[in-house]
């Protein structure tokens, strides 16, 4: 798989989520500006989906609507429940005021705001108040939502965590930081300045996050983690666990911000963004994450 979206003049697809529903899956991933600055212009979340998690076929796009959206919005994580896709995502463009956002839809393509928006922005000396890069994951009768924050320097990117109830409607009333410091913050020398993009699954009643470490193109890389209790969390590699590409090949400027999706029949793919230009295109791309117990590897 190696998908990308051409519809603002270049190659650009960042940030994948995937979920299973219907009778296939759908894709969202950010996409920019169209840069000739018609009305309502800004970051957005393209709409893809597929019949085999392979061929990938771009059928719309989520635009900003809401006030607290007015700069862009991008950066989803995607969840099922109670029949409807719910999207997190964040605003985009208003630096340390950037925060998640809730949606949901019944056919995957047309999205319904929360009134409340934004739901949710971490409060604390130890963080800017920033939101980003949302996941969420159900956990027991709560659901944890993952983010990205800066430390009050807007230096040292950094994960936290906060939990709604699972019965209720995930508007801002509901969510309830859980975490006194972040979860997750650069200590390794390839983590350089930045963990973000927490990506969650559940295997054998463990937490397991596939994280982007380094800022885009540093290179930016993916590591793993594993967690009993969703806050406290060990890296299992001290080295990448999918490491950018060689000199030449497409993803040479970085392997980055994962999702990880693990589909009905129990096989486990993990979805990332990438490319060998610095940055002027993106795309995204899949690979087969197979256990040896509780360690992943990569490879069927």
């Amino acid at each position: 798989m190696l998908f990308t979206d051409t519809s603002r003049g270049r190659p650009f697809a960042k940030d994948p989520a995937v979920v299973r529903f219907g009778d296939g899956y759908f894709l969202y991933y950010s996409i920019p500006p169209f840069g000739d600055g018609r009305s309502g212009d800004g970051w957005a979340i393209g709409v893809a989906h597929s019949v085999d998690l392979e061929t990938w076929s771009r059928v719309d796009e989520i635009r900003p609507v809401q006030e607290c959206e007015r700069n862009g919005i991008c950066a989803p994580g995607a969840w099922v429940h109670g029949g409807k896709i719910h999207l997190f995502y964040q605003t985009y463009g208003n630096g340390r005021k950037d925060a998640i956002c809730h949606a949901w839809s019944v056919d995957g393509i047309h999205f319904e705001r929360d009134e409340s928006n934004p739901v949710f922005q971490p409060s604390g000396d130890w963080n800017c108040g920033r939101a980003i890069d949302a996941d969420v994951i159900e956990d027991g009768d709560r659901l944890l939502l993952y983010y990205a924050t800066r430390d009050p320097d807007f230096r040292i990117q950094m994960l936290g965590v906060a939990a709604a109830p699972l019965t209720s409607s995930f508007g801002r009333a509901d969510w309830t930081q859980i975490d006194n410091g972040p979860i997750l913050k650069p200590e390794l020398p390839w983590e350089q300045e930045c963990i973000e993009a927490a990506a969650l699954c559940r295997r054998n009643g463990r937490l397991f996050m596939f994280y982007a470490g380094a800022y885009n193109n540093k290179p930016q890389q993916i590591g793993c983690a594993v967690s009993d209790d969703g806050v406290s969390w060990q890296r299992l590699f001290d080295e990448p666990f999918l490491p950018n590409g060689a000199p030449g090949t497409w993803n040479a400027s970085e392997s980055g911000h994962p999702y990880v999706f693990v589909d009905a029949d129990g096989s486990t793919h993990l979805f990332f963004q990438g490319n060998n230009d610095n940055g002027q295109s993106w795309y995204l791309s899949r690979v087969a994450v197979t256990w040896d117990g509780d360690r992943p590897r990569i490879g069927d």
